[in-house]
């Protein structure tokens, strides 16, 4: 050990005696520098500028720190720039000078020649980390309650960065005696390892191999503050094999073994490290420390349960990818670990997760994704072969259509890549979105999972005979999207419901289901009809029942029984640049307590659009506890008791043609416990707001609540079984503790003062050494 620290000690001399490592050292202080204080000041300009802009204020020490223009990604993209400067001499100076054969010669072991010179590059790789600590150390001061976790994680994962670097720098420094050749050496090692990992990934064992191997995004968990056996083992092994190489060559100069000999040693070490390195990075011998503070990195506690409740045997996914639709590539073969990586934070808490992958080709249903209209007179096969060779993939892995048939219907998938997920005896489909995220979420993975779980999946009646609006129909006024659009990620088909019609003039109600939703009938209810729908709701069965104005005689009848009525007339709201009959409802202290997600649309004064709506009046002598979930604006907004123009010119309140001007409900729960089970209704005056196109609407440049008041009813309706909302807690570093002034201060302090000193400090040490 002693003769190791030596040599580190003499090399560490050599190094700061040479103008290029302080070049080195200044050059990287100047662009940490840079780095951190222009994205603070982006931020601070945001915070003192307020409104929109304010919004960006939020998860602060990612944003600054780790986002992909942040502070650690702008440095380590250059990272690769200053190692193989600082390593190109370590040997290659020795052997071009001759003192190399002296070093053979003396009682130093070759081994500790490369500890010693190893050694060395880890302490000036600690001193480079010290000086990104400097802009960590800044940020503490200048973010409110910054992230410390994710911060010290970070740190280790560029510390490990930089001495795997420093190890292909030493290895490349001992195949060559010039300095220039053993730099350029360097960067082309460091490009191989990056772009490994996309090489030969159509072969099974081949792929987790090279995958292995690839140098690029391995700092990537650590930065985002996860810290993990198997990327800490993958640095430590990728690291020792570059030294067990270096210790190879060099003791291989002292020797006259053939080299058959020679290059055997080289492959031991190399397969030796694949083996370690692929048996370490198997889910059950991974141990993970999530380091931040909101525990990003992990799964919320209630799908952690979720997925720790698969107890009793695998959970299978056997994934079904169609060559022909627009999402396959995420199928394919090369793909492959891509895919998996998505599903490493469940395999943390459920290491027995089997993928088995399904590739075919048949046609496609998905309208908005289909482009086989382009092969006009080619065949399916014609054209799979074509994609499958655009794609370099083996075309005779896909099934055909008919192979596929026999096995699964998937046309109610539309043919789409889908995930079917198999537990015992159940099955259940995980589908993917057309949307950015185009994954799915810890929410729709949670729901999937938990229907696996329980012999009674909750489920949604539609009322259709009386013209209501449709499930299956993707006009805008329909309600085909928040029910049962495969394509999108919100439906409740997506977030473990089960959704059906039932047609009352054919059939009874089912006294299963969840609840049965009324939308709209535009025709009067037969006494048949509206006897079941009253029994229905006597035996305790929730509903949502949606009117609208003008069809106050087609509901009330039904209403009357739960002591509801639609108040005559239509809510007006004129306003710039909208209809007057759009009115913009505000979300109640009630409804914001239904989920996380209304109560902040509640916080941000977000409103529901409701295009046609009409109050409710009710009687509080109904027996049911009835609270208002929505509210109108009465300041600018009234019930009009006359017909409606849109196109007459301004339309003005007039109390003298019956116009009422006050705050009115615009949607009601309604609940009271039946039979020891308490029963829960939903009353809403207008039946557009969870509409194909309301449901997400935007007006006036203005997100709308529809979507989240939307899904809380239903959530309200199932009592909270489903959705299953998996929402991150709020962070705390919202705010940055410096003023304009204050920056302009600390950029001085950074930009100038701080490499002047380093500067300074380095030109000392020269002018010494040289007079010496």
């Amino acid at each position: 050990m002693k003769t190791i620290i030596k040599i580190a000690k003499t090399e560490l001399r050599t190094l700061f005696y040479s103008p290029i490592v302080w070049f080195l050292m200044i050059a990287f202080l100047v662009q940490s520098a840079l780095a951190y204080m222009g994205l603070l000041e982006r931020y601070l300009n945001y915070q003192e500028a307020g409104g929109l802009s304010a919004s960006y204020i939020a998860d602060l020490t990612n944003r600054i720190f780790l986002s992909q223009d942040g502070f650690f990604n702008s440095v380590m993209d250059k990272l690769y720039l200053y190692i193989p400067l600082l390593t190109m001499g370590l040997i290659s100076r020795e052997t071009s000078s001759g003192t190399m054969r002296l070093l053979y010669s003396s009682p130093v072991k070759v081994w500790q020649i490369v500890l010693g010179k190893y050694a060395a590059t880890m302490v000036y790789s600690l001193i480079m980390v010290s000086i990104a600590a400097i802009f960590m150390v800044a940020g503490a001061y200048n973010i409110q309650s910054v992230d410390v976790g994710l911060l010290l994680s970070a740190t280790l994962g560029f510390y490990l960065l930089l001495c795997t670097y420093a190890a292909i720098g030493l290895f490349m420094s001992c195949l060559s005696i010039y300095q220039v050749v053993a730099a350029i050496s360097t960067f082309v090692m460091i490009a191989a390892l990056s772009y490994v990992g996309t090489l030969w990934q159509n072969i099974n064992f081949v792929r987790d191999l090279t995958y292995f191997l690839a140098l690029s995004g391995r700092a990537h968990t650590l930065l985002g503050g996860l810290i993990s056996t198997s990327t800490i083992l993958y640095f430590v092994l990728v690291t020792a094999m570059f030294l067990a190489f270096t210790y190879l060559k060099l003791k291989g100069g002292m020797e006259s073994k053939p080299p058959i000999v020679k290059g055997a040693r080289y492959v031991i070490v190399f397969v030796l490290v694949l083996v370690i390195g692929y048996i370490s990075s198997r889910p059950r011998f991974i141990g993970y420390y999530d380091a931040t503070a909101r525990k990003t990195n992990t799964l919320r506690p209630r799908l952690q349960e979720i997925t720790k409740a698969f107890n009793d045997g695998p959970l299978d996914i056997t994934v079904y990818n169609n060559l022909l639709n627009r999402n396959c590539y995420i199928g394919l073969p090369q793909a492959r670990n891509g895919f998996m990586g998505k599903w490493g934070t469940y395999l943390r808490f459920k290491t027995d997760i089997n993928f088995n992958f399904v590739n075919y080709y048949d046609s496609t249903y998905d309208d908005s994704r289909d482009d086989l209209k382009y092969y006009k007179g080619k065949t399916l096969k014609e054209i799979a072969q074509q994609k499958a060779k655009a794609q370099n993939v083996d075309f005779e892995i896909f099934k055909s259509p008919d192979e596929i048939r026999k096995m699964i219907d998937l046309k109610p998938e539309l043919s789409r890549f889908v995930m079917q997920l198999r537990y015992k005896n159940k099955t259940t489909f995980l589908r993917v979105f057309n949307d950015m995220e185009f994954f799915p979420g810890e929410s729709e993975i949670a729901a999937a999972f938990k229907r696996l779980q329980q012999s009674k999946f909750p489920k949604i009646a539609f009322l259709t005979g009386e013209l209501e609006r449709s499930i299956h129909n993707a006009a805008d006024r329909e309600y085909k999207k928040l029910s049962n659009e495969p394509t999108f990620r919100h439906a409740l088909i997506n977030q473990g419901f089960d959704v059906d019609t039932v047609n009352a003039q054919t059939s009874d109600i089912p006294t299963d289901i969840t609840a049965l939703v009324v939308a709209d009938p535009k025709a009067a209810f037969p006494d048949t009809v509206l006897a079941k729908l009253r029994k229905y709701i006597e035996n305790g069965g929730n509903i949502l029942i949606a009117g609208e104005p003008g069809k106050q005689a087609v509901l009330n009848p039904l209403l009357q029984t739960l002591g509801v009525q639609l108040m005559d007339g239509i809510l007006v709201q004129p306003g710039k640049d909208k209809a007057p009959d759009l009115a913009l409802t505000y979300l109640t202290s009630t409804s914001a307590a239904f989920t996380q997600e209304v109560d902040k649309a509640h916080k941000d004064s977000l409103p529901v659009s409701m295009p046609g709506a009409t109050g409710l009046t009710w009687d509080s002598n109904s027996g049911f506890t009835v609270k208002p979930l929505l509210i109108s604006d009465d300041t600018q907004s009234w019930i009009k008791k006359d017909k409606l123009v849109t196109d007459s010119g301004q339309i003005v309140f007039s109390a003298a043609n019956g116009d009422d001007r006050k705050a009115v409900p615009l949607a009601l729960s309604l609940s009271r416990k039946v039979h020891g089970k308490e029963q829960r209704i939903i009353v809403t005056g207008d039946a557009d707001f969870i509409s194909n196109i309301e449901v997400m609407a935007i007006h006036g440049n203005k997100f709308m609540a529809n979507f989240y008041f939307s899904k809380s009813l239903f959530s309200w309706l199932s009592y909270g079984e489903f959705p299953i909302y998996t929402i991150l807690p709020e962070g705390k570093d919202k705010k940055i503790n410096i003023t304009p002034k204050g920056l302009e201060v600390e950029k001085i302090f950074l930009l100038w003062v701080l490499p002047g000193l380093l500067l300074a400090l380095g030109a000392a040490i020269l002018i010494i050494r040289k007079r010496r």
